[in-house]
């Protein structure tokens, strides 16, 4: 049974926000979806009637078994659609979530099955997020945000936040891209400074020009 773009938009929320390991409350819920509160308790009471979460009135909405396997089906698809636009057709990867997210709801199994072929079977989307098997797992990694590292730490960037374009357009003009290697040369405390060597550049970025890039210590 097919299930409406609606409930798919709020289980992929629910999960992004940790649905699946803990209790999310739906403040944050109607944050991510930028919906407004009643609307939220409205959807909840619903999916918790039909099986997708565990919620109690007055308190926060976690995943059931059912749930996180919607969740991850409607991830897979949107991340192997973004993997498309970029690989095959040419967009940009500061343009594809935008696109994916219309795009994921209106894709068969047959046709998911078919982009995961024709790729390849990818286990990454253009920006180093993991892709759910078609089986519907997803395998865990323990990533850390690159302020967290300090001077002479070697790191590997494994993925990047998609929801700021123009953030987007200026890491990769920087280089800073799934499996670069980064290195932490200094950090400036008092002024949040952060210089970076990558490749023969160096350049300088306080914490905020680094969040949304998570990564962990090179072997190299």
């Amino acid at each position: 049974m097919s299930i409406s773009v609606a409930v798919q938009d709020y289980l992929k929320a629910i999960y992004a926000l940790g649905g699946h390991e803990k209790v999310v409350s739906p403040a944050d819920i109607a944050s991510t979806l930028q919906v407004r509160a009643p609307s939220v308790t409205g959807m909840l009471k619903r999916l918790s009637k039909d099986g997708y979460i565990v919620y109690e009135k007055g308190g926060g909405a976690s995943l059931t078994p059912t749930g996180k396997q919607e969740a991850l089906r409607v991830i897979r698809r949107h991340r192997l659609v973004e993997l498309f636009l970029t690989q095959v057709l040419g967009l940009d990867w500061s343009e594809v979530d935008v696109e994916a997210e219309a795009l994921e709801h209106a894709i068969s199994p047959r046709l998911e099955a078919a982009l995961a072929a024709h790729l390849g079977e990818p286990g990454e989307d253009p920006h180093g997020h993991l892709i759910p098997s078609s089986s519907g797992e997803l395998r865990q990694r323990s990533l850390y945000r690159l302020c967290e590292f300090r001077a002479g730490d070697r790191i590997i960037i494994r993925e990047v936040s998609d929801e700021n374009p123009a953030r987007l357009r200026h890491w990769s003009r920087l280089g800073l891209i799934p499996n670069a290697i980064v290195e932490i040369i200094n950090y400036e405390e008092l002024d949040d400074l952060f210089e970076v060597r990558i490749g023969e550049r160096i350049i300088r970025l306080g914490s905020e020009g680094l969040a949304g890039l998570r990564g962990e210590l090179s072997a190299i």
